[in-house]
């Protein structure tokens, strides 16, 4: 018997004719109808709940759960390392006919542990991991297991990384270029620490939605910053792991994340499930598996992470030092960083995502003197998970940053950010191979103080929260923790853990509540006999409208909420009284650490350029094509892959025999060399092509031609620097016979003249009419060639 039929809305005539008078308008036939979908749509929403309970009943069970959309291999497990670990190093298997070349560059996604289990990295075909199988790189994933390992440290899962890297690099020789590494939100600080203490064994870093500036922050927003702050600090986090016999919940992370958008938590997010039932199941399914997938974390590990971190903000900073007296400065990274964020990211937004570089340095300036290539990539809307779950964000940003993973690991150093243009909508759109372009444009610190909002007032009141956190602690550990640790067993805990208000709801609504029986039945019963409503029923717009209104009245409760938290923190903790109490009210360094301001630093930066100083005339036709290529780029406003498309053929002509590293090398000396004496710099070019004939030097400007076509016109002032170049590099062709340079045409000797003059050096005495190439010649010893440089007897 159909328990849900309704003999008013059954389609024979007599029956039509009798509801037309009864129901001139329609409104009880569409109050029927949406009555009975509504029905249909509960019975199919709580047995999805009912599959849900099961589904993370059984994911718990697993002894090495994940959510990867791949297969694997396991190749090192962190459980056998000196100071063992639950993580482990994964081998990930192309799915079909997908063939992975072993000669590229190795990549490696690192999963965050931040209450959730492993595998959102390779969630789904388009992910982080799929695009890069795509491309043929030789994947790796970085996971772990639910429960940590006795004496388990932030440090040691740091040394893990490391050796797992280090295999990895070990499995390719063939290849000279480091593993890209991709570390996604808490991976993401974790990855920096590692490539800090050995940046040896690091190819190019991105970080995805990865905090490392736990201060910064936009007033009005990221209102997380402030939670270390309204519970007094870190003693919170000591008692919960005590409550858990030295082990952290991962389900209270989780809560706390859930809280920041409670529309999302208690409304939206079931709701669209329960509005599109017939659509959204197997998709929310997959998300609930990992969303529900709940790890532990040692206790230990998590007060390290809340004190030096999120309370402390020690990394940015570079006062964290590991336990061999080893200083965790991320100035050490010699990789390029890839820093991708977004304004719509409310757990890692924008200012600390990139405020770690404002931490860091004084300036652009500083970043170049270290030797140091940081990107950023700004996304408009995405959140958090989208940052790295999206697919279109996988298909577009993902997909671009994978593809220009060697032009970006040769990048010269500095502070850039990138846009991603869709290719269909330029004018050179001939000139671009895929669906996007992915160009690359300088930026300066006020340009990225836009983003970060630095606020000196804002450091003396998070320092004053890290200081009174020190005391709560201290205060709790004395009198507290004995106490607690004496009575909590590991029985306690567990039965703790499983009465958490979220691991509670997964199981309560599962085949274990003898309630959800008939739910099965029920469902497939419907599924069979299902009629939907349509969009255009009235009381299902009126369910509609009321669901935004509920929404919207959620999102108002959330905004006062966070306002007020946030009016409360500035007004607590921003007291002159309270700041002097626990000795911080006056000097800002006392508590803001400066490192690109120390004299140490400084002393360093001068060394190096001492150094370089001295490499400025060394070189050959190579250097000399290396370094026009990159003073006529540096007057362009942006560049992107298919300049290095040519550069990377130049190498290839060039200079075949040298490696990509070799390469990098000598793009980035060039680039420092520019950049430390730029009138020098030029004046030594034709030094560097010293003893070429006039058929290798139009070979280079040939070269450099083609180089510079490969993304279409250059502007104004890049040609006008190219025509410089080619004036220079005419210097250095072979001096002609007396008659023969008699003969030649005055324009062209105008033409040196005025392109002299540009870049000509002065001395202590007058001014001569001698190139600096005829000048070196000079020093030359008598062994050279009698034919000397064009331009000894020539006025420029």
């Amino acid at each position: 018997m159909n328990f849900l039929a309704n003999p008013l809305l059954s389609p024979t005539l007599g029956n039509s004719a009798l509801t037309s008078m009864m129901d001139p308008f329609g409104f009880g036939r569409a109050a029927l109808s949406y009555w009975r979908d509504s029905v249909e749509r509960n019975v199919l929403y709580w047995d999805v709940m009912r599959e849900r309970g099961n589904q993370y009943l059984a994911h718990m069970e697993q002894t090495k759960p994940n959510v990867l959309g791949f297969d694997t291999e396991g190749l090192m497990d962190g459980r056998t390392l000196p100071n063992p670990t639950n993580y482990e190093l994964l081998r990930v298997l192309p799915k079909g006919d997908t063939v992975t070349d072993p000669s590229k560059r190795p990549f490696v996604v690192v999963d965050p542990r931040a209450g959730h289990g492993p595998g959102i990295g390779g969630f789904k075909p388009d992910s982080e991991l799929g695009v890069a199988l795509k491309a043929g790189h030789p994947c790796y994933f970085i996971g772990f297991l639910p429960f940590p390992e006795p004496g388990q440290t932030v440090e040691d899962v740091v040394e893990a990384e490391i050796a797992f890297l280090r295999h990895v690099i070990e499995l390719h020789p063939e290849t000279t270029e480091k593993p890209m590494v991709v570390g996604n939100c808490q991976a993401g600080w974790q990855i920096m620490m590692a490539a800090a203490l050995e940046p040896d064994v690091f190819g190019p870093i991105l970080i995805a939605g990865a905090p490392l500036s736990y201060w910064a922050g936009e007033h009005g927003k990221a209102p997380m910053r402030y939670t270390g702050g309204m519970v007094g600090g870190s003693w919170i986090t000591a008692l919960t792991s005590d409550m858990g016999n030295g082990l952290f919940d991962g389900a209270w992370l989780v809560q706390n994340f859930e809280r920041l958008n409670p529309a999302n938590t208690y409304w939206k997010k079931q709701y669209h499930l329960y509005a599109n039932i017939d659509t959204e199941t197997s998709r929310y399914l997959e998300f609930e598996r990992w969303w529900g997938g709940h790890v532990v974390l040692g206790g230990e590990e998590i007060q390290y992470i809340v004190d030096n971190l999120f309370v402390g903000n020690r990394l940015s900073t570079a006062q964290l030092v590991t336990r061999d007296g080893r200083r965790i400065d991320l100035r050490n990274v010699r990789s390029p960083v890839v820093v991708f964020c977004s304004r719509g990211d409310d757990i890692t937004p924008p200012p600390q995502a990139l405020g770690w570089i404002r931490d860091l340095y004084e300036g652009e300036e500083d970043i170049i003197a270290n030797d140091q290539t940081i990107i950023y990539c700004l996304h408009d809307t995405t959140g958090h998970l989208g940052i790295f779950v999206s697919g279109s964000v996988s298909r577009k940003e993902h997909s671009e940053f994978t593809a220009n993973m060697d032009y970006i690991d040769v990048m010269p150093p500095g502070l850039y950010e990138t846009t991603i243009s869709h290719a269909s909508e330029r004018a050179d759109a001939e000139l671009i191979e895929r669906d996007y372009l992915l160009e690359f444009n300088q930026r300066n610190f006020e340009e990225l103080d836009r983003e970060v909002m630095h606020k000196p007032e804002d450091d003396r009141r998070f320092a004053t929260v890290a200081r009174i956190s020190e005391i709560n602690l201290g205060l709790y550990r004395i009198y507290m923790q004995p106490w607690l640790q004496a009575v909590m067993t590991p029985e306690a805990a567990r039965w703790i853990r499983r009465m958490h208000p979220i691991r509670l709801g997964y199981k309560l609504l599962s085949d274990r509540n003898p309630l959800s029986v008939p739910l099965p039945v029920m469902a497939d019963y419907v599924r069979k006999h299902r009629e939907p409503v349509g969009q255009d029923n009235v009381f299902k717009a009126f369910e509609t409208m009321a669901s935004d209104q509920i929404v919207a009245s959620l999102n108002a409760w959330r905004d006062f909420r966070d306002s007020s938290t946030e009016r409360l923190f500035m007004d607590i903790y921003g007291q002159p009284l309270l700041q002097a109490a626990v000795g911080l009210y006056g000097d800002a360094h006392v508590y803001r650490r400066r490192p690109g301001a120390e004299p140490e630093h400084r002393r360093f930066i001068q060394h190096q350029q001492d150094k370089l100083r001295k490499k400025i005339a060394q070189g050959g036709p190579h250097e000399a094509v290396m370094r026009a290529v990159i003073y006529v780029l540096g007057g362009a406003p942006a560049t992107d892959e298919r300049n290095f498309k040519r550069l990377r053929a130049s190498r290839a002509e060039l200079k075949p025999s040298s490696s990509l590293s070799e390469f990098k090398r000598m793009v980035r000396e060039q680039f420092f060399i520019l950049k430390l004496d730029r009138e020098q710099a030029l004046s030594t070019l034709p030094v560097l092509l010293e003893g070429e004939d006039n058929v290798a030097i139009d070979g280079y400007i040939k070269h450099l031609e083609h180089v510079f076509s490969a993304s279409g016109e250059l502007t104004e002032h890049a040609a006008e620097r190219f025509e410089q170049v080619k004036a220079l590099f005419g210097q250095a062709r072979p001096a002609l016979p007396a008659t023969a340079a008699s003969a030649e045409p005055e324009s062209e000797t105008k033409a040196e003249a005025a392109t002299g003059t540009e870049v000509a050096t002065t001395t202590d005495a007058e001014p001569t009419a001698a190139s600096p190439a005829s000048a070196a010649a000079a020093k030359k010893p008598a062994a050279r060639p009698a034919n000397g440089r064009r331009g000894t007897s020539r006025k420029r």
